[in-house]
């Protein structure tokens, strides 16, 4: 039996994460059991397990734990691990407010959560989900929230800036893993964020405390005042209040209303979605990543074919419309994700281990890349060949769309650029895939130039 430490968890003194033989558990040590034990009486784990705000867990013997093991859990995996900067705007939203709801519940019940790291909620059948089980900590009278600066830097400061300036700027999450620093928000941030009050206090006036005291920690310690009880749920709710204040439109894009278009004729998307259900089916795929997804269509089409999907897509815009029509659907088979193709999210953190790459993060059975080619291939530069061997290394099966030049979409890429593509064209295209997958089926789609492929990975040579 073997027990590997997950690389993102060795920060908490109180436990870590492991796997054995390929199941997640989680340690929880000795220094937490007084902690442990009065979270389990409280029931404030029964509680927020109850209603899905944290994930499930159950007790384990113990597996050939280290020394100072107190318990060990075992906890519902999620179908699939994403960060914060691979999350819309709505996204983000829900996070902070579940962690707002589970803090003030916490509260109630005499504890504290005693950190707020966005990456301490997970994506799960359609909703956020808090999976640290080890980040309460027993309340004590006066003590202030030491969450706050984190939920400011994670969650206020980049929803504001996205809000406010530019829906873009989530990725600084990306660069800023311990959340965007309060001085650069409020740097950042226009004149008009300012008529907020809540953000006026939890970005601007936290800011400028912050620097004030940034190299005399002892000297703010001692202007610490208590805080009540009642102070603190009062906190908690100018914080919900300001983050629930916060919107962004999705809409007004050009992808964003992509199947509202001229895109397909009628009976020819009637076919594709027929076409692509039949071959998802026909796969038998469990798991199925929607490259390029758009707001969603075909990953719903994979989804009632059977499969859970990832549904990628580089526009802010068709993810949060994607994500806020899962959520009114109560969907719990899609998770839209913001990913650009051409600069995939790598290893991040500590040794490059903490976040893991997108591309290693797991192997799905399928790979939908429908209409997405020509935008790599013209838009980006990208050769075929090169498009060809992402997709094989990155699953067996594909189903891949060809839009020749004659298509409407491609002629709008080319219109303001010279066509340098003398080998896109379908011989070129069938060629560079074949070198690496073995093309099952392809079938024109009516009134229609746009091919569809169902491909499978060529065994590795030798």
């Amino acid at each position: 039996m073997t027990c590997d430490a997950h690389p993102a968890s060795f920060r908490d003194p109180n436990g870590f994460v492991f796997r054995s033989d390929g199941v997640l558990y989680r340690q929880v040590e000795a220094a937490y059991s007084e902690d442990y034990q009065a979270l389990v009486e409280s029931g404030l784990y029964a509680s927020l397990q109850a209603d899905g705000r944290l994930v499930s867990h159950e007790e384990v013997p113990a597996l050939a734990a280290e020394r100072g093991c107190y318990r060990v859990l075992r906890p519902e995996p999620v179908d699939f691990v994403s960060y914060p900067y691979e999350w819309s705007f709505s996204q983000l939203k829900d996070a902070a407010l579940l962690t707002l709801r589970i803090q003030r519940e916490a509260l109630e019940r005499g504890f504290s959560l005693k950190d707020a790291s966005a990456y301490n909620v997970q994506f799960s059948r359609g909703k956020p989900v808090f999976i640290d089980s080890l980040s309460f900590a027993r309340y004590r009278e006066g003590e202030p929230w030491v969450a706050y600066r984190q939920f400011c830097q994670h969650f206020l400061a980049p929803l504001a800036l996205a809000a406010f300036c530019d829906v873009r700027l989530l990725s600084l999450s990306r660069v800023h893993l311990d959340g965007v620093p309060l001085d650069l928000a409020a740097r950042l941030l226009p004149l008009k964020a300012w008529l907020r009050l809540g953000l006026w206090l939890h970005v601007r006036m936290h800011a400028r405390h912050q620097t004030r005291y940034a190299d005399a920690p002892e000297a703010a310690a001692g202007r610490a005042k208590p805080l009540s009880k009642q102070a603190q749920s009062n906190l908690l709710a100018s914080l919900g209040d300001t983050v629930r204040a916060l919107e962004w439109s999705a809409t007004g894009t050009e992808w964003a209303d992509y199947y509202d278009g001229d895109s397909y004729e009628g009976a020819a998307f009637a076919a594709k979605r027929e076409r692509v259900r039949a071959w998802v089916s026909a796969a038998g795929a469990a798991t199925v990543f929607d490259l390029g997804a758009n707001t969603g269509v075909f990953s719903r089409v994979a989804a009632d074919a059977g499969a859970r999907v990832v549904a990628f897509d580089v526009d802010p815009a068709c993810v949060d419309r994607n994500y806020r029509e899962v959520r009114r659907e109560g969907r719990s088979d899609v998770l839209p994700l913001l990913c650009d193709l051409t600069n995939p999210p790598p290893g991040l953190g500590w040794a490059n281990q903490e976040r893991e790459p997108l591309i290693t993060r797991q192997r799905p059975d399928l790979l939908l890349a429908l209409a997405v080619i020509h935008h790599l291939a013209i838009s980006n530069n990208v050769p075929l060949d090169r498009i060809a061997d992402l997709f094989a290394d990155w699953s067996d099966e594909a189903i891949v769309e060809w839009v020749p030049k004659e298509d409407a979409k491609v002629r709008r890429l080319l219109a303001t650029r010279e066509d340098v593509f003398p080998h896109y064209d379908r011989a070129g295209f069938e060629r560079a895939f074949s070198r690496r997958f073995e093309i099952l089926e392809s079938e024109g789609l009516e009134g229609s130039e746009r091919r569809l492929y169902r491909l499978k990975r060529r065994p590795a040579p030798g």
